[in-house]
């Protein structure tokens, strides 16, 4: 499986394709497959998103994990502190500062 994930252009947060737009959360992601590269070109250009790159992830019962350890970071959050990591449909995801 592939995903895209980049920098949101207004906020920096990271931010995952979800087939139609750029969500807060991994578990949104889809598997763009081949399009990898005609997605990233058309976002790019449209401005919507910063240093976006396709990376391999797998689906499981638990959602999308990332397949490398810095990608899960940059998807949830710190792993030595649980309590600060982006809880699924967070609804105060939408009001970080960054």
């Amino acid at each position: 499986m592939k995903i895209l994930t980049g920098n949101d252009l207004k906020t920096g947060a990271v931010t995952w394709w979800t087939g139609s737009d750029w969500s807060l959360h991994v578990d949104d992601a889809v598997d763009v497959g081949d399009e990898a590269d005609e997605i990233l070109a058309r976002e790019q250009g449209a401005r919507r998103v910063n240093a976006a790159y396709a990376i391999d992830a797998i689906r499981d019962a638990n959602g999308v994990r990332p397949g490398h350890i810095k990608e899960r970071i940059r998807a949830l959050g710190p792993t030595v502190r649980p309590d600060l990591t982006l809880k699924p449909a967070d609804p105060a995801a939408g009001n970080w500062v960054i």
